[in-house]
């Protein structure tokens, strides 16, 4: 008997920072079913797909996603009923040319990529796979670097920091668990050190600290000491950066710490940034259309840091390709909801990964239970994630996720830590 979709069926749940969204239930004529769920963003592209809401302002703040759960149950679900789960591409296909706008803003990218994601899940399940080795099959042994995000600041957080995300990267270690281990050795120095401080250890939307600093220096500053105060140095762990700066990017300048910054003052900030902090990535120093700025700061910064465009390219191929074609930035934050499907995100990264640009497989600030994007990057063999801090179950689930994949790769499993970064 052919393996075939039976029924699809959405409603709507609650993400990690009290916003709806979507979740989908995808059956297959076997009897076998799966469930993912989408996340949203609080930093969004202006290029990004769109996440259909209902805009009723006396329902859920406006938030509610219940137009989007109608698209599933009335007509994605009858276009795909009796459609092979195993058709990925034919799949998300259908969809696309259901919804006919460049953004999917008929029937909403939350709705599509609810379902994209569960069909996968389905295939996987019918195959008998872990959902990574059905994405990658016996390539899929690598266990990406983390990007751990234990400061919060930006719209993440209700303080006075501009920049976004402080990140560690543990990446002079053996293996993923070892990457573990110290990270959270360091971010439970980095909640000592702030509490001596008598500063706050409340915690922003990704589960990292979001106490009061004066300025993003004094905030590398403590970041640096939970490192060196756990016993580690710049040779195990090192620093990333999202400044997410379309945040505060208006009429041409940077405005942030009382600073209004041309372009070229914004480079050269980050350039001294750099030389003063060991920072081996920055992410969206720059706004989003910048654009000629970009090409000036991968320029100069190219073989020294990753510089990683999210807002830059939104995971859109087109947006890459321009990218790749002037030499602007030479990394990409992968965020599956800001193209809307699976196989567009893959495609996304094919192409970055045959003109060498680095891909970071990266949650959004408003997460669920999913840990598909563990799975992801460990089947695309990504080598880098993003996945926010290590509080908070939403991110610590997908830790936890690669964890288990580490144990079930037993001694295939690979960690290619500082490697990735030669």
């Amino acid at each position: 008997m052919a393996i075939l979709i039976k029924d699809i069926k959405a409603w709507q749940i609650i993400d990690s920072r009290a916003v709806p969204t979507v979740c989908a239930r995808v059956e297959l004529n076997n009897g076998i079913s799966a469930i993912q769920s989408v996340p949203s963003g609080a930093s969004v592209g202006i290029n990004e797909a769109l996440e259909l809401r209902d805009n009723n302002p006396d329902f859920l703040f406006s938030k509610s996603v219940l137009r989007a759960v109608d698209n599933v149950n009335k007509i994605i679900a009858p276009m795909l009923v009796n459609q092979s789960p195993f058709n990925q591409f034919e799949i998300d296909n259908i969809m696309l040319e259901k919804d006919n706008t460049p953004n999917l803003s008929n029937l909403g990218a939350n709705a599509v990529l609810a379902v994209s994601l569960a069909v996968c899940q389905a295939a996987s399940k019918a195959r008998g796979l872990e959902l990574f080795q059905y994405l990658g099959g016996i390539y899929a042994q690598t266990l990406p670097v983390p990007f751990i995000n234990i400061l919060n600041g930006g719209v993440h957080a209700n303080n006075k920091l501009d920049f976004q995300e402080f990140m560690i990267v543990p990446y002079g270690v053996e293996n993923f668990s070892e990457a573990m281990r110290i990270s959270l050795e360091v971010f439970n120095t980095l909640k000592n050190i702030l509490k001596k401080k008598n500063l706050s250890t409340n915690v922003g939307d990704e589960g990292g600290f979001a106490p009061e600093f004066k300025n993003n220096k004094e905030a590398l500053e403590v970041l640096l000491d939970a490192i060196f105060e756990a016993g580690y140095s710049t040779d195990n762990i090192k620093i990333a950066l999202d400044v997410a700066a379309s945040e505060f990017y208006k009429d041409g300048k940077y405005n942030f710490e009382k600073k209004s910054l041309s372009s070229e003052e914004m480079i050269d900030y980050l350039i001294n940034l750099c030389e003063d902090y060991p920072i081996i990535s920055i992410e969206d120093g720059l706004a989003q259309d910048d654009f000629l700025s970009w090409i000036k700061l991968t320029q100069i910064l190219n073989k020294k840091v990753m510089l990683v465009g999210d807002d830059l390219f939104t995971t859109n191929p087109v947006l890459l390709k321009n990218g790749i074609e002037n030499n602007a930035a030479n990394s990409i934050l992968i965020k599956l909801n800001q193209i809307g499907t699976l196989s567009q995100t893959l495609q996304c990264v094919d192409l970055a990964k045959r003109n060498n640009y680095r891909t970071i497989i990266s949650h959004r600030s408003g997460e669920t239970e999913s840990t598909f994007i563990s799975d992801l990057s460990v089947g695309i063999n990504s080598g880098f994630i993003k996945t926010g801090s290590l509080s908070r179950s939403e991110r610590t689930m997908k830790y936890n996720r690669l964890l288990y994949i580490e144990n079930v790769l037993g001694s295939a499993a690979k960690y290619l830590g500082m490697e990735y970064f030669k």
